[in-house]
């Protein structure tokens, strides 16, 4: 778990990189219209690289060489790649998409506990040679009979998009993408896939009915997550009020740079800065904050009391604009507001062992400053 939270930091580079480069290659068209036909493209080079990067970090950890451990690791994440599903480079990427973060972490720790067991039994010479015989040669195995884990992933995820517009539905996919992240798995972008077409087509049709004066047929939308993720993924904008009062000089840094992106609905900063990822702590109310103002928002929503999403809009809008403009009812501006504020009542005692925890382990030089 240490080694993936070093890891995934530095692969977030790989989705960088994918993003310029496929872009660079799309045809005329829109800056917008580019970034969304290269976004799950660039997840497949982030996957290549997280692959690479943790497995030279578990290496390290173990102390021995990487090079081996690392090239097998390399060789069946290449051999379990999607090629069915592939034409190009670009189509392959794309089909590998965020699942291939799974795919990746899977390996090298598979590939990892191989080498060590092996060798522990073997030796170090001819356990590697066992270790890598079991990797590569699964992997080819799975390959020959057309098994690919990535499908078999997709295919998990797939019922996902027949929830439709119910409490249930939104509290599933809250979770999930919630659970996702506290492993460091960007939970909204692996499910994307499968549950943004669904949840955009529910909000043209609430746009539609809007245009000839029909009442909206839908709550469950993409414009209704606005209300369930204030700050980001966490629904963190309350936790990094909070920590903005911290005793703590490192959490109070984090916090006030945090801040103004967590207004935009971006968190990464404070994801892998605090870091929320693998927070045995923090992790507890960054799932059950999100269900609970999914609770306290869909049945505002339902009894009538605040309008239900009719456009469509980006999470980047801040905070409470981003509400009132999908909604046109400035009592979405009060339920937002309630839902920061049970988010603070929830994070606040989680906050407080945190502190107490960060500060038992801060320095004495420290704790002058």
């Amino acid at each position: 778990m240490v080694s993936l939270q070093k890891a995934l930091p530095i692969s977030f580079v790989g989705l960088f990189i994918g993003l310029v480069f496929f872009m660079s290659t799309q045809p005329e068209a829109t800056l917008l219209l580019r970034f969304s036909n290269s976004f799950t493209a660039a997840f497949g080079i982030m996957s290549t690289m997280l692959v690479i990067v943790l497995m030279l970090e578990l290496s390290r950890r173990r102390e021995i060489a990487p090079a081996i451990p690392t090239a097998v690791a390399f060789a069946a994440f290449a051999l379990s790649l999607p090629y069915d599903r592939a034409t190009s480079f670009s189509t392959l990427m794309k089909a590998l998409g965020s699942s291939g973060l799974f795919l990746a972490i899977g390996i090298a720790l598979l590939t990892d506990e191989a080498f060590a067991k092996c060798r522990e039994r073997a030796g170090h010479l001819w356990g590697s040679v066992a270790a890598a015989v079991i990797v590569i040669g699964t992997a080819t195995l799975l390959m020959v009979l057309h098994i690919s884990l990535t499908s078999g992933l997709d295919a998990a995820i797939a019922p996902l998009g027949n929830l439709g517009d119910s409490l249930t539905a939104l509290l599933i996919i809250t979770f999930l993408e919630t659970l996702l992240w506290t492993i460091g798995i960007h939970g909204p972008a692996l499910l994307a896939p499968v549950v943004l077409p669904v949840y955009v087509s529910l909000q043209l049709q609430n746009t539609a009915a809007l245009a000839h004066n029909e009442p909206l047929p839908h709550i469950v939308t993409v414009s209704m997550f606005l209300f369930v993720f204030p700050g980001g993924a966490g629904a963190t904008l309350p936790l990094v009020l909070l920590l903005l009062r911290s005793k703590v000089k490192r959490v109070r840094t984090v916090a006030l740079a945090t801040l103004l992106p967590s207004l935009a609905n971006a968190n990464e900063p404070l994801m892998f800065g605090l870091p929320l990822v693998l927070n045995p702590v923090l992790g507890i109310p960054f799932v059950i904050t999100p269900l609970v103002l999914a609770v306290v928002s869909w049945w505002a929503i339902n009894l009538g009391l605040v309008a239900r999403p009719a456009i469509y809009i980006p999470s980047t809008v801040p905070i409470p604009i981003g509400a009132f403009l999908a909604t046109k009812d400035w009592r979405s501006i009060i339920l937002m507001l309630l839902d920061i504020g049970i988010g603070a009542a929830i994070y606040a005692p989680f906050v407080s062992v945190y502190e107490r925890n960060e500060r038992a382990r801060e320095t004495p030089e420290a704790i002058v400053a």
